[in-house]
């Protein structure tokens, strides 16, 4: 009779990291997640890799942390994984101070943050061509072409 595990936090094609105390405004590193958001992790890391913001190398650790956790702890191909989800949460804030004028005190504050990065597996061929057929619908359906069945339809009537 052993102690019953926890369920899992994330689902079977999902991986997950989190970083805390990251020396930044959950404001400006919420800028950073929204870049990756949505994206491969391929184009994700790359994105990273080149921004210039201070944060984006703090996140690409998280990102690959995420990945890693993917690849060994859940067996899933790093090639199908997306970022699912990214969110950014406060963490603690050092209060500190300054001397100014008349003897008064300036509050500084310097802020914490945390991110929470997690990855899924989808099928990126079906998704590409599911992608695909929709922009050609659109297409023809602004270009005025209908279906050949229907265009043999309003010919008979």
């Amino acid at each position: 009779m052993g102690k019953e595990q926890n369920p899992r936090r994330v689902a079977e094609n999902e991986a997950m990291a989190k970083t805390r105390m990251l020396r930044t405004s959950p404001q400006k590193l919420n800028l950073v997640a929204a870049m990756i958001r949505g994206k491969k992790v391929e184009k994700a890391l790359a994105d990273l890799t080149f921004s210039k913001r201070r944060i984006a190398g703090d996140v690409k650790k998280a990102l690959q942390s995420a990945i890693a956790n993917a690849e060994n702890n859940h067996n899933l191909d790093v090639d199908q994984l997306v970022v699912a989800e990214a969110w950014v949460g406060k963490n603690m804030t050092l209060k500190r101070g300054r001397p100014r004028a008349r003897g008064r005190f300036g509050k500084i504050m310097k802020p914490f943050s945390e991110i929470t990065i997690k990855v899924r597996e989808v099928d990126l061929a079906a998704q590409e061509a599911a992608k695909k057929a929709a922009r050609k619908a659109r297409t023809d359906a602004r270009a005025g072409n209908t279906a050949p069945a229907e265009t043999a339809a309003e010919e008979l009537a």
